[in-house]
């Protein structure tokens, strides 16, 4: 069937491509295809670059591929492959408005250029040597986007000579005002003990303080 083609093809290109054995499963590979809207009756060469979130991707998986996902896998999905394709730069993030915060349910995802590109060569007899290309730059890319990820980020001062960074968009804008300004003005001298982050829950935490304090011993990263 060609459905089955599809995804068999994907499953190739996310190994040829190195993503780690975790990544190259069914999921990780309509993914991949939904990223290139690629439908089950679609040759490669017309891979295509849409914007698309986790809901879409799920709803792209049944429609063109008849796989049904539960909708409380969403979370599965964006920490277990779009997280990976993200870091190994063959995904950008919010491409359309780096500002978007992280818990935004408007959140986006997109190949990158440079993947559609080496994508549409899937199955030509260029596809050899533009995965060459691309692998002896793919460090670098995986870099640039990473660093540009880090640029968007938040600075906020938790104390004289530290700070912390922060998602962007409006929640994290509302948490460093309440520690720089309202803190400084209402608590001076205040230590900050916990600082949360909606892309990642323990952007600052100091059990010691916390303990010191006669708070909860038990409280960790684990059972938080």
């Amino acid at each position: 069937m060609s459905e089955a083609r599809n995804v068999s093809r994907a499953l190739k290109v996310l190994a040829a491509l190195g993503l780690p054995r975790e990544q190259r499963n069914e999921r990780s590979a309509l993914c991949l295809l939904a990223l290139l809207n690629i439908k089950r009756s679609d040759g490669w060469e017309r891979a295509e670059a849409p914007l698309i979130g986790i809901t879409p991707v799920m709803e792209f998986s049944l429609n063109e591929y008849g796989k049904k996902y539960a909708p409380n896998t969403r979370e599965t999905f964006r920490r277990q492959t779009m997280h990976q394709f993200v870091e190994s730069g063959l995904a950008l993030y919010n491409s359309d408005d780096p500002s978007r915060p992280v818990n935004s349910p408007k959140a986006v995802y997109q190949i990158a250029p440079e993947a559609l590109e080496l994508l549409k060569c899937y199955g030509t007899n260029k596809w050899s040597e533009s995965l060459k290309q691309y692998l002896s730059v793919r460090d670098t890319l995986s870099t640039r986007y990473a660093k540009q990820r880090e640029q968007r980020k938040i600075p906020v001062q938790i104390a004289p000579n530290r700070s912390i960074d922060l998602s962007p968009g409006l929640h994290s804008e509302l948490i460093k005002a309440i520690i720089e300004d309202f803190g400084s003005r209402f608590v001076p001298g205040g230590k900050l003990i916990y600082a949360g982050d909606t892309g990642e829950k323990w952007a600052y935490f100091d059990k010691e303080k916390l303990t010191a304090l006669g708070g909860s011993t038990g409280l960790t990263r684990q059972n938080a």
